[in-house]
């Protein structure tokens, strides 16, 4: 399994290369912003039209992760859904796999602001789970502890000899994990923007998604020296 293990409020966790959160004690997959039906989202609002794959390629990826951990517990973090016309929209083939992806486990759709819920597709549907010692939401509250939330599609810049490295990224440090986002079609936010910044610990980690996910301090903005009050 290529994961990077770390420990939040006691509990062991794994964040895997996917972008998948895998807590072993529990056999619980947590996964974020799937957007799914993003793809008719964009063709229904703006006209524009996208491969229309993106579904498809989201639910095969966590079906390879469902297959990899055998979780009996599956939590998303809310945005599961672009909108919920795009839940509605959804091809009856797809929603069969969602069906059968969640048959035998207990499903938790957290819900985000995309999607604020109910959705009509099987599971249970929260605002938020607490799970001792985490609470699993979908956007980060400043002064929580022992939080697992996503939203915000963090990604993380480092730099190599030969080139620039951008990557989706999990932000951890002893309050919370923010997820990155595991949906096909979905940007991100670097984690020098003031809203991640503002929000982790100075001692926070970006744990880079990929083959080989690794942990590198979280590259933060440079200070602005041009202003008097940054070096207050």
């Amino acid at each position: 399994m290529n994961g990077h293990s770390f420990t939040l409020a006691g509990a062991e966790l794994v964040a895997l290369g996917s972008g998948a959160l895998w807590w072993p004690d529990q056999v619980l997959l947590c996964v974020s912003d799937l957007h799914l039906g993003k793809s008719e989202r964009v063709a229904r609002r703006s006209g524009l039209t996208l491969p229309p794959y993106d579904t498809r390629d989201t639910l095969t990826r966590l079906a390879a992760d469902l297959a990899l951990t055998n979780a009996r517990t599956v939590v998303c973090l809310g945005d599961s859904f672009d909108d919920l016309r795009a839940a509605e929209a959804l091809p009856e083939d797809e929603k069969l796999w969602i069906a059968k992806l969640q048959a035998g486990r207990r499903w938790v759709w957290i819900e985000g602001n995309h999607d604020p819920g109910p959705i009509d597709l099987g599971g249970t549907h929260l605002a938020e789970l607490p799970r001792a010692p985490l609470t699993f939401r979908h956007i980060a509250q400043s002064g929580a502890s022992g939080e697992v939330s996503g939203h915000y599609h963090p990604k993380a810049e480092i730099a190599t000899r030969a080139r620039l490295i951008s990557r989706p990224a999990f932000l951890l440090d002893s309050d919370r994990v923010i997820l990155p986002s595991y949906g096909t079609y979905t940007g991100g936010l670097r984690s020098t923007a003031p809203e991640l910044s503002d929000l982790m610990r100075p001692e926070a980690l970006a744990i880079l998604t990929g083959r080989n996910p690794h942990a590198v301090p979280m590259p933060r903005a440079a200070p602005d020296h041009t202003n008097p009050a940054s070096s207050n």
